[in-house]
């Protein structure tokens, strides 16, 4: 990426930020917090959300065959199915089928794919979107931020100056109220004109040929039953077997996108023949007309054979990922999405159905910080998919100078790899070296003319305080040092993982991880592992982070065959471990290095759980504190286990609730993505700042939320860890 590229992305992301980061904020929390607060309430939340998901595997296993049912189904109730090869093959059926005649539409992310509107409107018809807000955009002649709640990024402020600069009313339209009582009226009268209704569908079951459509405003129904011609635009991904098998996910896509235990509208069709339509003042009979199913395939069939994509096709589209995504609450989709989709899961569907070049332009606004792991419905790997296709775009993309990269650089990638993103993912090798060289090294990269070389050719933002590295590495420290507790005297022994940043530059909180585990009787022992793969997979260089994978494994194994534990202090390697590596090592290596690694704070609290001597820690005399746990430690669900060890030592603590701290490794330091990073992380800082936490000592598990709370709070945070050390 040129320089000039990223001064356009980071004053495009600026600009978003300042005209609509308010609005999407805030309605993103809204649904955020509905969320957690509705799933809440369901005892078989896991239960549904695998009930979902093997529904949607079996779908995409049997799709071929589904789509013969459903066709011979529709067909048997008196409709049409037509499977559309892309989207012009899908607008040409409509075109037809449509014959000028005007359309109103309920909401349908599978038509904005196919851009249907313009088509029709192209051969003369009028198109008119029913949904509140998608009849706002359609006004305001923009293009959706968001999957579910499509003019999230407009306050009623700007709506209401919109439909008073275009429609001119009698009387200056103001509140919420007058507004949608408007909108109502103006189109109620083009849904008793038209003569084709047009809708998506959540889910069609291939056994009946039923749509199934959640909506807010019940204009779907308006769109069918008051139309002579029902066309219904649908991913062929939307089949189920069975109308048996819409039951979780009724349940789940309320909750999942907008916070609803159940949404206002749950309108079941089994059309043409049980849809009566409207004619003068009495209803008639709907046996005459018309209906048409659209499946469209663009590039889904493709998708359903590529193992790492595959996944996207079980999304119901519910955008939690979206609303729990730190950054998506903060710059919206016009920033973090492609044509058609947003949000973390838009990554797969617009490398499936428009091209990887749509991907490329948003894709690195996913910091895989996992929040919306645990999010989603239906159990899909977003972060994976977005790591996979960001890979897939390094290697896209041939340089002139490739020949001189590959071989030379310690990575395992080809040439064409973004400068900026090899140098992050190379970050073991550069912290090797700046520890070698400090404290030289850490003056040089302090310096004017070093920085603003760093910022022109890789983009590391100026204003971005660099990392100082120490001289003597953790590793070399504990050589030197030796173990302190006896074989025959230990409660266990322990392998101490080294990540590289706490090896290299925050050395002091993996000492004072020594020590306080040595004060529990822990025999400790810290191997020279390397780096954990995080960096590399994080900049999508997949091969590197296998290569760091395996080396990681083979340096810890011995002491897993020798039964000792495993402690990482790093809670994004300890996910890595838990997560990544599944797909990264042999299965066995995964498993046994899952099955014996911990994180810190998790350690000790399992020690003290299992008899060891609290009174051999300081205590914490009632002393406030503020943590914020790491996102990848909450996604872990590892973050009860540091409240508990400081309160139960006499520490008083309150804890943030943002989903992540922005910083995200290098995604803070990139000049493009800085401002957003920042932004970011004001809203943990306003949580520090507050009267009850102003005074309060800081402390955060992850090295990224410690550089982030460093530089933007006047108070110098701490691993937690540093609290139970006596030195």
């Amino acid at each position: 990426m040129s320089a000039d590229t990223r001064r356009q992305k980071a004053e495009r992301i600026r600009h978003l930020l300042d005209t609509e980061g308010d609005a999407v904020h805030e309605n993103t929390q809204v649904f955020n917090e509905g969320r957690y607060e509705s799933t809440a309430n369901l005892d078989d939340y896991d239960e549904l959300k695998n009930e979902a998901r093997a529904i949607k595997e079996d779908a995409i296993e049997r799709l071929p065959e589904l789509v013969d049912q459903v066709t011979e189904a529709v067909e048997a109730n008196g409709g049409s199915v037509y499977v559309a090869d892309d989207a012009a093959d899908a607008n040409r059926y409509i075109e037809e089928v449509v014959d000028g005649r005007d359309v109103v539409k309920s909401k349908s992310m599978t038509s904005e794919e196919i851009e249907v509107n313009e088509s029709l409107e192209a051969r003369g018809g009028d198109v008119w979107e029913t949904d509140l807000a998608e009849f706002v955009l359609q006004v305001a002649d923009e293009a959706p931020s968001h999957i579910v709640a499509p003019a999230i990024h407009k306050s009623r402020e700007e709506i209401a100056t919109l439909f008073n600069e275009v429609f001119d009313p009698e009387e200056p339209l103001e509140t919420a109220e007058e507004l949608t009582r408007f909108a109502r009226e103006y189109l109620g009268e083009k849904i008793l004109d038209a003569e084709v209704g047009m809708t998506g569908a959540n889910f069609v079951t291939a056994d009946t040929g039923t749509l199934a459509l959640v909506t807010s405003e019940g204009n779907a129904r308006k769109c069918v039953q008051a139309t002579d011609t029902h066309v219904a635009v649908a991913g062929v991904e939307k089949l189920v077997p069975s109308v048996e098998d819409l039951q979780p996910f009724v349940e789940l896509i309320g909750r999942s996108g907008t916070g609803q235990d159940i949404t206002s509208y749950v309108s079941l069709f089994t059309p043409p023949s049980d849809s009566p339509t409207f004619g003068g003042n009495e209803l008639e009979s709907g046996d005459d007309r018309e209906f048409h199913l659209v499946l469209i395939d663009n590039g889904r069939m493709e998708m359903r054979e590529d193992d790492q994509l595959r996944e996207t096709l079980y999304c119901i589209r519910c955008s939690a990922c979206a609303n729990s995504c730190a950054n998506f609450q903060h710059v919206g989709g016009h920033a973090f999405g492609g044509e058609t989709y947003s949000g973390g899961i838009a990554t797969g569907w617009e490398a499936g159905v428009h091209g990887e070049d749509s991907a490329a332009e948003f894709n690195d606004l996913c910091t895989g910080c996992s929040r919306c792991v645990n999010q989603c419905p239906v159990n899909i790997d977003i972060p994976w998919i977005n790591t996979v296709v960001r890979d897939r775009i390094n290697r896209g993309k041939d340089g002139d100078l490739d020949f001189l990269v590959e071989g030379l650089t310690p990575d395992e990638e080809p040439g064409g790899v973004d400068l900026q993103k090899r140098l992050f993912g190379n970050f073991d090798t550069l912290a090797k070296l700046g520890s070698a060289f400090a404290p030289l090294s850490n003056w040089a990269a302090r310096t004017g003319p070093a920085r603003s070389l760093l910022e022109r050719t890789l983009g590391v933002d100026s204003r971005r305080e660099l990392p100082e590295f120490e001289r003597e590495s953790l590793v070399e420290w504990f050589e030197k040092r030796g173990p302190r507790v006896g074989r025959d005297e230990a409660r266990r022994q322990v392998a101490l993982y080294p990540d590289a940043y706490t090896n290299y530059v925050r050395t002091e909180r993996g000492k004072a991880a020594v020590r306080v585990l040595e004060a529990l009787d822990i025999r400790v022992d810290v191997p020279p592992a390397g780096e954990s793969g995080r960096a590399p997979l994080s900049q999508g260089m997949v091969s590197t982070a296998q290569s760091n994978a395996n080396a990681v494994y083979d340096a810890i194994a011995p002491a897993i065959a020798a039964g000792h534990d495993v402690v990482v202090i790093e809670p994004s390697d300890l996910a890595m471990f838990h997560r990544e590596y599944e797909r990264l090592l042999p299965e066995d290596d995964y498993a046994a290095l899952q099955e014996h690694s911990y994180e810190l704070m998790e350690y000790v609290y399992g020690l003290l759980e299992n008899g060891a001597d609290i009174d051999v820690l300081p205590g914490g005399d009632d002393e406030r504190i503020a943590y914020h746990s790491h996102c990848q430690q909450r996604t872990l669900d590892l973050e009860p286990y540091t409240v508990a060890v400081l309160e139960d030592c006499g520490f008083d603590v309150t804890t943030s609730d943002v989903e992540c701290c922005g910083m995200a490794g290098s995604f803070g330091y990139k000049s493009e993505y800085y401002e957003l990073s920042v932004d970011v992380g004001e809203t943990l800082v306003d949580q520090f700042t507050t009267e009850d936490t102003a005074d309060r000592t800081v402390v955060a598990s992850g090295t990224s939320c410690l550089e982030q709370l460093d530089a933007l709070l006047t108070r110098r945070p701490a691993h937690p860890v540093r609290l139970l050390d006596t030195q």
